[in-house]
This record gives structure tokens, C-alpha cells and sequence, in this order.
């Protein structure tokens, strides 16, 4: 799997935004696919930001894109 950094510079190059990690996360999340838990999130499996659905089919490119 890419690294967050990798798929938002995908988007930035192809889309020219710059995705937010939270918005990414939403998205492999949707995908099962695991992501890593982090302390600092109030609430274990409660994500606070969600993804735009109209930023959500160019994350998803990426992702498919980098693998």
C-alpha cells in the first residue's frame, strides 16, 4: 500500500489538492482497509474528518493508481 504521503502528492500532481490525511484514511476505511490507530484520536474507531464526496473519486484514483 502507498504511503499517505505518496497518494496526497498523486492528488496534488493529477487533481491540485492536497488531500487531508483524515480524508484519506476515510477512504481506505471504506476500502477495509487496516489503518493505524493513533492515541491522540479521542474515540478508537470515531473518524472525526471525513471525506468530501466530490474529493472522494480522486483519492480513490490515486489509491488505485499507486497500489
Amino acid at each position: 500500500m502507498a504511503t499517505y504521503r505518496a497518494i496526497q502528492q498523486e492528488v496534488k500532481a493529477t487533481y491540485g489538492f492536497v488531500p487531508k490525511t483524515s480524508w484519506i484514511a476515510d477512504v481506505l476505511s471504506e476500502r477495509r482497509v487496516e489503518t493505524p490507530s493513533l492515541s491522540t484520536r479521542p474515540i478508537a474507531n470515531v473518524r472525526v474528518g471525513r471525506c468530501p464526496p466530490d474529493k472522494k473519486p480522486s483519492i480513490e484514483a490515486a489509491i488505485d493508481k499507486l497500489g
